[in-house]
């Protein structure tokens, strides 16, 4: 029987962006029969065994320790676990000269939680009628936030420039100032950095003046931190965190080993954060704690950051050269293909001008030869006006062995000479 749906109801039932794809793709792995696929497409990070060893150790002393009792077996508070509040104050104080204090800080159950409460806090319709918007000024963005606010009229993205350097068949998106509208109808501002998908970093001076343009009009500024340092400290390139009084610096521990935990933290403003953890107490009460009690234990101890420098980005960074050099031994240099620069995250993103066919057309051939990887108009959400440059890009996960990125690179540029091949022959 279908269910009578509200207007919510209807537009919540429906899956976004990635989500949509990864139901065809685990289709696809499902109806194989035997046939052995290179699956390029998750977001989901490698189990690294020394990452898996600290939240290990982490959990036997939280087991044997006397608090075990009060963090599994109690309610909390809202705003979340107190010993990891504390933790992540006195170490943002020290290594980023801040003066915070719990009132600064809130926990959530993952940072997409923290995305949807700030956009259906500070984006949608006020009180009086007026439309709230929700703003990202940098597309191609993380797929996620197609699906975070309730009201999809508000959700505004823009077409960055393209930065081209065209004989190292490389590029790199930047915000298009010229374009880019942060006025009185503007509720918040969400980018991430270091970007999923695109791996780009907004430089310092780009953030500080996307900060400016929206300060007048009291609009947040949501900075998406899930691969920045202190940890993850995915990012390739220098990149120091962009503090500020409309800035909510936003993390996540997925990516440093804790996926399955489900931890956001939001760092900002008193006033903004109270508000925020209105919405999480009126929503789920609080978030788990088990995990909010281990990170407590990494974070004091340093481990931490030390193993997400010198192990986790590491791992990635080489991971990325890999698919560098492979991919640029094997596409035809006489083709219109260009690779993202390569700044930090998980994914690498291959741009095809000119493609003759779509990105999901040419996901379908990927497939054909036992490649899979992620069409790359998923992320583009917020984005009104029709741009074939969308239909033109892919994203490559950088969590296969190397022996299987080199062998998906080569596959991918057969196919890719394959089909401009065919269009020019039908021309």
């Amino acid at each position: 029987m279908k269910p009578a749906l509200s207007k919510i109801g209807e537009q919540m039932s429906h899956l976004t962006g990635v989500r949509a794809i990864m139901k065809d793709i685990n289709e696809t792995l499902r109806a194989g029969a035997g046939q052995k696929f290179i699956n390029l497409s998750a977001g989901n990070p490698l189990i690294l065994p020394e990452v898996e060893q600290l939240w290990r150790d982490c959990t036997a002393s939280l087991l044997a320790s006397s608090e075990y009792g009060e963090v599994v077996c109690r309610y909390g508070s809202s705003q979340g676990y107190a010993p990891l509040v504390e933790a992540i104050a006195n170490d943002f104080n020290k290594r980023y000269g801040l003066n915070l204090t719990e009132r600064n800080i809130l926990l959530t159950p993952g940072s997409q939680s923290l995305y949807f409460y700030a956009a259906n806090v500070f984006g949608g319709y006020t009180s009086s009628g007026d439309l709230k918007e929700i703003i990202l000024p940098l597309s191609p963005d993380y797929t996620g936030y197609g699906g975070v606010t309730l009201c999809a009229e508000a959700l505004i993205a823009y077409k960055p420039t393209l930065d081209i350097d065209f004989s190292a068949h490389k590029f790199k998106y930047r915000p298009d100032f010229s374009q880019l509208e942060i006025t009185e109808n503007t509720g918040c501002v969400i980018f991430s950095r270091p970007c999923n998908p695109t791996g780009n970093v907004l430089t310092d001076d780009e953030v500080k003046k996307i900060a400016a343009l929206a300060a007048p009009f009291n609009a947040p500024v949501l900075i998406d931190s899930a691969y920045a340092p202190p940890f993850p400290a995915l990012n390739f390139t220098e990149m120091t965190p962009v503090f500020g009084d409309n800035i909510l610096h936003c993390m996540s521990l997925s990516k440093a080993g804790l996926p399955g935990e489900r931890i956001g933290i939001a760092i900002g403003d008193e006033e903004w954060i109270n508000v925020l953890e209105c919405f999480q107490t009126n929503m789920c009460i609080h978030p788990s704690r088990y995990g909010q009690a281990i990170a407590a234990r990494a974070i004091n101890s340093g481990k931490l950051a030390e193993i997400s420098e010198q192990v986790i980005r590491s791992f990635y960074q080489n991971k990325f050269t890999v698919l560098e050099e492979n991919l640029f031994a094997a596409m035809p240099k006489d083709l219109p293909w260009f690779l993202h620069r390569g700044e930090g995250a998980i994914f690498a993103w291959l741009w095809l001008d000119e493609l003759p066919i779509t990105d999901w057309e040419l996901y379908q051939e990927l497939k054909q030869v036992g490649v899979i990887v992620v069409p790359g108009s998923s992320f583009f959400p917020g984005l009104r006006e029709d741009w074939l440059h969308k239909h033109q890009c892919l994203r490559i996960s950088l969590t296969g062995s190397d022996e299987e990125i080199a062998i998906a690179m080569q596959r991918l540029a057969h196919v890719a000479q394959q089909v401009y091949q065919r269009a020019a022959v039908s021309a």
